[in-house]
């Protein structure tokens, strides 16, 4: 077998909270990255999907080097590229790329889309004007734009085509690895399918990897290879995509497919909607889910489960995943509200621990 292309092992970051609009201190920490491990294979497709807020464009940015990580090791073609700086820092940018999630905002309203395509090829000094002009079109005409629009301004044309003109920069310095956060969320449904189709045509005919960050687990059932759920932080089921939606072994990955809008709107759904997710301020102790599990038991409270394997290729971090029902829809109606009452009581206790640190 192959090394992977990627390598990331025990990642972690911290971001300081502080108070005070003169003289701020810091009164805590929050974890937004927790010791997270995963690799990424060339040529596969690796989704990271979760709630907002669970450290998924934290863990994509600390990968392409644009925040430090507070710990953990970076691995990429081989290299440990997590202390790298400078010129050596520099060089590893043409081999990794990113596609934004907002298709305006990443584009430069005063450029030309020549100009943008053509900025990588400049900053990286490859190619005379002739050259890069070439590439230039032959890039748009990679993603299904046309020469002519070589000359116009991004707001010339629609949320599909700007997307293009991103990804047609993210491939201009023929990197390896693509970072795509969330980049068909700001279009049309019927735009959203064309783009993915172009991004799997583009992966077979150039053997590009990505990292795709999502919340519409229909787009990753479409286009990844293997999923990473994430929650507050932590991976807590990784495991092929085929594999994880049919069967999936996490509590926590049964209440995401369970939030997928369904087609039959009159029809009731198996189970209420989970409670909302505790504090990354202040998160629970033992397993981050339980407040919320309607399977839990006074171990998960206590300790926080690793992320064990629970069928070939899946791995799992729950104290029960071997004693789970088969189907996701076998969590009655009567256990969600438990998970609430649970989740209730215990942001009521942690408030009242909270007041009376801040009071003494």
């Amino acid at each position: 077998m192959t090394a992977p292309l990627l390598e990331v092992e025990g990642l972690a970051r911290d971001f300081a909270v502080r108070r005070g609009l003169i003289r701020a201190r810091e009164v805590g920490r929050v974890r937004a990255v927790d010791r997270i491990s995963f690799t990424v294979a060339r040529g596969e497709t690796l989704a990271l999907v979760g709630e907002s807020g669970c450290g998924k464009s934290t863990t994509a940015r600390m990968v392409l080097r644009l925040l430090e990580p507070s710990a953990g090791t970076i691995r990429f073609e081989g290299n440990d590229i997590t202390a790298l700086r400078g010129a050596a820092l520099r060089g590893l940018r043409r081999r990794m790329q990113m596609i934004f999630q907002d298709p305006f905002a990443s584009l430069d309203p005063r450029q030309r889309v020549d100009s943008i395509v053509e900025e990588p090829l400049i900053l990286h000094g490859i190619g005379d004007s002739a050259a890069r002009h070439a590439r230039v079109t032959e890039l748009l005409s990679l993603v299904g734009l046309s020469p002519e629009h070589a000359t116009r301004y991004p707001h010339q044309f629609s949320g599909g085509q700007r997307q293009r003109i991103g990804i047609a920069r993210a491939l201009a310095l023929e990197p390896a690895l693509i970072v795509c956060d969330e980049p068909v969320s700001a279009l049309d449904v019927s735009v959203q399918a064309q783009v993915i189709n172009l991004l799997q045509d583009l992966q077979a005919r150039m053997r590009l990897s990505y990292l795709f960050i999502a919340h519409d687990l229909a787009v990753v059932r479409h286009i990844a290879d293997r999923v990473a759920v994430m929650y507050l932080g932590r991976i807590v089921e990784l495991a092929p995509a085929a594999m994880l939606f049919a069967a999936p072994a996490h509590p926590y990955t049964r209440h995401l497919l369970a939030s997928v809008p369904r087609p039959e709107p009159r029809r009731p759904p198996p189970r209420p909607p989970a409670p909302e997710p505790p504090s990354p301020l202040d998160p629970p102790t033992g397993c981050a889910f339980h407040p919320r599990c309607p399977f839990v038991i006074p171990r998960c409270t206590q300790e926080a489960p690793p992320l064990t394997e629970q069928a070939r290729g899946q791995l799992a971090a729950c104290w029960r995943a071997d004693e789970l029902p088969a189907s996701a829809a076998a969590v009655t109606a009567q256990e969600a509200p438990a998970a609430a009452r649970r989740l209730a009581l215990y942001a009521g206790r942690r408030a009242n621990e909270r007041a009376g640190i801040l009071t003494r």
